[in-house]
């Protein structure tokens, strides 16, 4: 008996310190990611730069996670490859990719292709660093994936906060990313894997499909196209909006309290994403996408009526927006976690992940798009529809059978 409580007295411990290691990593690896939104408010100071390459500038980053997601589930590499070393080469290529920005003019076919390899790199970090949350995963899955969501969440917010402060530069805004990121290539190094670890032994090409073949899995990884179509597009624009929208009032150091307003809005989804997994691992995973989906959705159709509205009307509809946008984002990740077969998980995780992100692609180049002809109120209600699709996606799966297998049984 004095055995087994030393054992588990030892897991409790190795769990902690591997998960605070690995969430510090993930906030410092992401912090890349969105480190062209933070800087394109500045760099239009001194450039032009038309909406199309500057919704290129953001979006080439997803385009490059597709690329890589593709490749790493194809070949497995989650799967069979020590995830931290993974990790860290991801994390040091976008660290030395960030860092080339700083010393070049900041538009152009370079620079493009530095994001795009940067977001290659990316499918490194971010399916992998839930692959290895899931390892130590017992009974509480949801939470980890979404502390793991959670540290995504600041990683992306966190070049926002460098804007905010104003008179750095995009310069300044890329060099502290690019340290962040070395920080977590490092980091990740000393993390443990957790218990549940299971190598594939082999490349299998059928575990790509399996993501659409298996009826529960498509269900899930449907919802998460529904969540993802709002997420990044929201991220993305978010900061533009909330620009405009201070300009047109004519208030002083208008730009820094945008900057500082999505800064807010974008870091209060960590809150989201833990509370979200709390709640889904207590009361069931559809149950919480479901709801998390229908508030966020509700969210995106009214934004962009709030434009010139008084701030005590656009804040609280920006800072919930920012909360439940990401909230239900970890229970997709852990719904295919706890329906995939344990050494199929990384796989599955990283093909979810790639479709999400492809459609972002989409909803990213259609804000501009659409924005001169339907405003900010139409752009964003067309982002409204993806979750409450999603919604639909997710109550078809409480129906399946098969989701008696999410969390606990609680679906």
């Amino acid at each position: 008996m004095a055995g087994a409580d030393m054992q588990d007295t030892t897991f409790v411990r190795d769990k902690r310190a591997s998960l605070l290691l690995l969430l510090a990593a993930q906030v410092l690896a992401m912090s890349v990611w969105f480190s062209s939104a933070a800087a394109i408010a500045d760099i239009k100071l001194t450039y032009q730069i038309s909406p199309v390459a500057e919704a290129l500038l953001t979006s080439a980053v997803q385009i490059g996670f597709v690329i890589g997601t593709i490749v790493s589930a194809l070949l497995g590499l989650a799967d069979r490859y020590d995830p931290r070393r993974l990790f860290a080469l991801s994390a040091g290529i976008a660290a030395v990719a960030t860092g080339t920005l700083v010393v070049l003019e900041p538009t152009g076919g370079v620079v493009i292709a530095l994001r795009i390899l940067t977001g290659v790199c990316m499918a490194g970090v971010y399916p992998v660093g839930m692959r290895l949350a899931a390892t130590w995963a017992k009974g509480d899955i949801g939470l980890l994936i979404g502390l793991l969501v959670g540290a995504l969440t600041l990683g992306s917010a966190s070049p926002h906060l460098l804007a905010a402060f104003g008179g750095l530069g995009w310069q300044s805004i890329y060099g502290a990313a690019t340290v962040a990121a070395i920080a977590a290539s490092v980091l990740i190094c000393f993390v443990r894997v957790g218990p549940n670890m299971k190598r594939a032994a082999r490349i299998e090409f059928s575990r790509f499909s399996e993501s659409w073949r298996r009826p529960a899995v498509r269900k899930a990884n449907l919802g998460y196209l529904g969540h993802m179509w709002e997420l990044y597009a929201m991220w993305a624009w978010l900061s533009l909006f909330l620009h405009q929208s201070f300009a047109a009032r004519g208030m002083e150091d208008g730009n820094i309290k945008a900057a500082t307003l999505t800064f807010a809005a974008i870091a209060s989804g960590a809150i989201g994403s833990w509370l979200g997994g709390v709640l889904a691992d207590r009361y069931g995973r559809t149950t919480v996408t479901m709801t998390a989906m229908a508030i966020s959705g509700l969210c995106a159709a009214t934004a962009g009526w709030l434009f010139e509205a008084p701030l005590l009307m656009l804040v609280p509809v920006i800072i919930v927006w920012g909360i439940t946008v990401i909230a239900d984002s970890a229970q997709f990740s852990a719904s295919v976690a706890e329906l995939a077969e344990p050494e199929a998980v990384g796989t599955l995780l990283t093909v979810q992940t790639c479709a999400g992100f492809l459609l972002t692609l989409g909803s990213i180049q259609m804000v501009p798009l659409v924005l001169p002809h339907l405003g900010w109120t139409g752009a964003f209600s067309i982002l409204a529809v993806g979750p409450f699709l999603g919604c639909i996606a997710m109550w078809r799966l409480r129906r399946d059978p098969e989701s008696r297998r999410l969390a606990g049984g609680r679906r």
